[in-house]
Order: structure tokens, then C-alpha cells, then sequence
């Protein structure tokens, strides 16, 4: 195995964390938007389903209360 006896240098790291980090910032910015229409979404089903819940353990709990004129 020929392999060369090069000492890596702090540059050569800098350099090459530079290039992971940049590379992870651009995936992260291209899926941000994705990201956030999907929690939006999430969100607005919770609503949803907590509002519908509400409403329904409401009529099961409330009582009807009938007035009449003497």
C-alpha cells in the first residue's frame, strides 16, 4: 500500500468542517419550508380535533333547560 505521509493540518480540518457545515445548512434550508407547512398542518388538525372533542363532551354534559311563560 503506497500511502502518502502527508500531516494533516488545522487548516485541512477548518476546511473540511466548513464544507460538512455548509453542506448541512443547505439540506436544512431546503427542507425549512416543508418543515413548516407540515407543523402548521399538525397544528390546525390538533384544533380540529380538540375543538370537535369540546363539542361533543359538551352535549353529553349540558343539560336542556326548557322555559315557559305563565
Amino acid at each position: 500500500m503506497a500511502v502518502a505521509a502527508q500531516r494533516i493540518t488545522r487548516d485541512d480540518i477548518e476546511a473540511k468542517l466548513r464544507q460538512v457545515a455548509g453542506d448541512v445548512d443547505s439540506g436544512v434550508e431546503s427542507a425549512k419550508p416543508k418543515l413548516i407547512s407540515g407543523a402548521v398542518g399538525v397544528a390546525v388538525l390538533a384544533l380540529l380535533v380538540a375543538y370537535l372533542l369540546g363539542r361533543r363532551s359538551g352535549k353529553h354534559r349540558s343539560a336542556v333547560v326548557e322555559i315557559r311563560r305563565l
